[in-house]
C-alpha cells in the first residue's frame, strides 16, 4: 500500500510531519512529540480504526515519519508495511435480540444490560441453549483447578465471572485465566455455543461504559485458524445487576453462586433458563497494516530489540455528549509519538532495533498477534520487547510502571538502569486487573520473548503525594475509551521526553549487553531452548 499523504488527498498534512521530524538526530524533543501527538489524535483521523480511511492515514503518516527520519523499512519486501488481514463484523441492531425463557422470562436491553458480538466472521450469529453458570470458567491443571468437572457443556450458553477465582493458588495478581479473552477461548474448548461474562467495575478494572464503547460497534478479528475448536456463536457481556435479576427470577442468588465459585469444589450450575441470542451481521474482509522500521545492528544484526506501540484506537462509536470520534490521544497516540521520536533518535548498536507500530490492539491485540505468528524477523532472534501503551502527558516522574517486571530479568535490569537517575519501579497498584495481559507485549510473551510494557508511575515531580493516583483514576473513569480522550494544548510533555528517552536508552543497553534477558523460573512463559538467541561471545 502506498503511504504517501498526497495519495490520500491530504498533502497539506505533510507540513505537520515535516515539523515533527526535522530535528537533529540523537535528541528527543517535546516539540516533535507534540506535533505527532496532535496530528495522530486529530478528528481528521476519525479515531484511527483499522481498515478505515482514518486508519490508513495513520499508518501512512507513521511510515512517512520513519522514512523522513532515515529509518530503514522493516516489513516484507523491504517495505514499511506488514499486511494484516482483518475480518470486520458488525451486528445489525434491527435484528438483534437477547431473550430468556424457561424458568425466567426477560428481554435484555442492548447495550444497557448486555452487549453481544459475533464469535466469528459469519453473516448471522446465534446462540440458543440453556444458560449454565460456570463460576470463573477456569481449567488450570497446574493449579489443580477445574470449574467444569467434566460436565458436558456442548450446546450451552455459559455465564462466567470476570477475573480469577479469589482463592489460593490464585493470588491478587491476575493471570491469563482472568482475562476475558481466555474466558471465550475456554468456552469454545468446552463446546459452548455462547458465553456471557458478568461485569463489575471492580473486578474488570473498567466501568460498563468502557465495555459498551469497545463492543457496541463493529468488531475486528483475525481470520479464523481452522485448527481451533468451532467458534462461539455469540460472545458478550452482561451487567452484574442484569445477571442478578435474571438469575433471581429463576430462583437463584448470584451472590451465593459467586461465593460457591471461590471453592475448588465448585461444579457448573444449570439455571433452567434458555437463552436465545441472535442477530444478522454485516461482514467485510479487510486489510490493515503494522508499520515497521529497523535500525540495523553492527555486529549482531540478526538479533533484535523490538520497541512497540499500537497506532489504532476505536474509530467512530456511540456518541457521548455529542461527540462520536474516539480520538485516543493518550491511548495510544501518545505512545506512537514517543516511539516515533525514539526511532528518529536511535543510533546503531550491536544488535538491531525494530520499531513496530501495530494495528488492532483495541480489537484484541490482533496486529501484535499477527506479527508474533508471522514475524518479519525470526522470533528466535528477538531478545526483548519494550512496549509503550500510553505515554506520559502529565510531567516528569520519579517512578515507572513496568508491567511484567516480576516475570523476567528485564524488571531488575530496568530498575538498575534508572536507579542512577534517582528513579525506581513502582509496584503494580492494581495487580488484580491483569494489565500485563492487556497490551501488545503480551503477544511477544506468548511466543517466549521476554517483554515489558513501560509507562509513568504515580510519583510526579512538583506534585503532592497522591496526585498521580487521582489523575490515573480520573482518566479511567472519564476518558479511557471515551471520545473525551482528546489532545489538549496543556499536556506537560516533559514526561513524554523523559519516558521515551529512558525506554530508548534501556533498549540500547539491551542491544549492547553481553547477556540476554531471561524469564523467571516461575513465569508462565518460556522460550524453547532451541529457539534461544546466542549471547554475545
Amino acid at each position: 500500500m502506498p503511504f504517501s499523504l498526497r495519495a490520500l488527498g491530504l498533502a497539506g498534512a505533510s507540513c505537520v510531519l515535516l515539523s515533527a521530524t526535522a530535528h537533529a538526530q540523537g535528541k528527543i524533543t517535546a516539540g516533535e512529540i507534540d506535533a505527532n501527538l496532535k496530528f495522530l489524535s486529530s478528528d481528521l483521523l476519525e479515531g484511527r480504526a483499522p481498515a478505515t480511511r482514518g486508519g490508513q492515514l495513520s499508518s501512512a503518516y507513521i511510515a512517512s515519519a520513519l522514512q523522513e527520519a532515515g529509518v530503514e523499512p522493516g516489513g516484507p519486501n523491504h517495505a514499511y508495511f506488514q499486511p494484516v488481514p482483518i475480518d470486520i463484523v458488525g451486528a445489525d441492531p434491527a435484528t438483534l435480540h437477547v431473550t430468556a425463557s424457561g424458568k425466567a422470562t426477560a428481554a435484555l436491553r442492548y447495550p444497557d444490560d448486555v452487549v453481544v458480538g459475533a464469535g466469528s466472521a459469519v453473516e448471522s450469529s446465534a446462540a440458543r441453549g440453556e444458560l449454565v453458570f460456570v463460576g470463573y470458567g477456569v481449567a488450570a491443571p497446574e493449579h489443580q483447578w477445574d470449574d467444569f468437572k467434566g460436565v458436558d457443556l456442548h450446546g450451552k450458553v455459559l455465564l462466567v465471572l470476570v477475573n480469577d477465582p479469589p482463592t489460593a493458588p490464585f493470588t491478587k495478581t491476575m493471570d491469563y485465566y482472568g482475562r476475558w479473552t481466555y474466558k471465550y477461548e475456554e468456552a469454545e474448548r468446552q463446546g459452548a455455543v455462547g458465553c456471557l461474562i458478568i461485569h463489575t467495575t471492580e473486578r474488570a478494572g473498567y466501568p460498563w461504559h468502557t465495555v459498551v464503547g469497545s463492543w457496541a460497534k463493529e468488531l475486528r478479528m483475525l481470520p479464523r485458524d481452522p485448527s481451533l475448536p468451532p467458534p462461539l456463536g455469540v460472545r458478550g457481556w452482561i451487567t452484574d445487576s442484569a445477571a442478578t435479576a435474571l438469575l433471581a427470577s429463576a430462583g437463584l442468588d448470584l451472590s451465593q453462586l459467586r461465593a460457591a465459585a471461590a471453592s475448588h469444589d465448585f461444579r457448573p450450575v444449570s439455571t433452567g433458563i434458555t437463552m436465545d441470542m441472535a442477530f444478522a451481521n454485516k461482514v467485510r474482509h479487510m486489510q490493515s497494516e503494522n508499520v515497521i522500521g529497523v535500525v540495523r545492528g553492527t555486529t549482531l544484526s540478526n538479533q533484535y530489540v523490538v520497541f512497540s506501540a499500537h497506532w489504532d484506537h476505536l474509530g467512530i462509536g456511540p456518541a457521548v455528549n455529542g461527540d462520536s470520534i474516539y480520538n485516543g490521544a493518550e491511548d495510544n497516540a501518545s505512545g506512537v509519538a514517543d516511539v516515533l521520536a525514539m526511532a528518529r533518535a536511535a543510533k546503531p548498536q550491536k544488535r538491531s532495533m525494530v520499531f513496530l507500530f501495530v494495528t488492532a490492539e483495541e480489537s484484541g491485540l490482533l496486529g501484535s498477534a499477527w506479527f508474533a505468528q508471522h514475524p518479519t524477523v525470526p522470533v528466535a532472534g528477538i531478545v526483548a520487547n519494550l512496549n509503550i501503551d500510553g505515554g506520559n502527558l502529565l510531567g516528569r516522574v520519579r517512578d515507572l510502571n513496568a508491567l511484567g517486571d516480576r516475570k523476567s530479568s528485564l524488571g531488575p535490569s530496568l530498575a538498575k538502569y534508572v536507579a542512577p537517575m534517582g528513579m525506581s519501579l513502582a509496584a503494580d497498584a492494581h495487580p488484580e486487573q491483569g494489565h500485563f495481559y492487556r497490551s501488545d507485549h503480551f503477544s511477544f510473551a506468548k511466543v517466549g520473548v521476554p517483554a515489558l510494557s513501560i509507562g509513568a508511575g504515580t510519583d510526579f515531580v512538583g506534585r503532592p503525594k497522591g496526585w498521580g493516583v487521582e489523575q490515573e483514576d480520573d482518566y479511567t473513569a472519564h476518558r479511557y475509551h471515551q471520545p473525551s480522550d482528546e489532545y489538549r494544548p496543556d499536556f506537560d510533555l516533559s514526561g513524554a521526553v523523559q519516558l521515551s528517552t529512558i525506554v530508548l536508552g534501556f533498549g540500547e543497553s539491551l542491544a549492547n549487553a553481553p547477556g540476554l534477558p531471561t524469564w523467571n523460573a516461575d513465569a508462565e512463559f518460556h522460550r524453547p531452548a532451541a529457539a534461544s538467541p546466542a549471547a554475545v561471545p
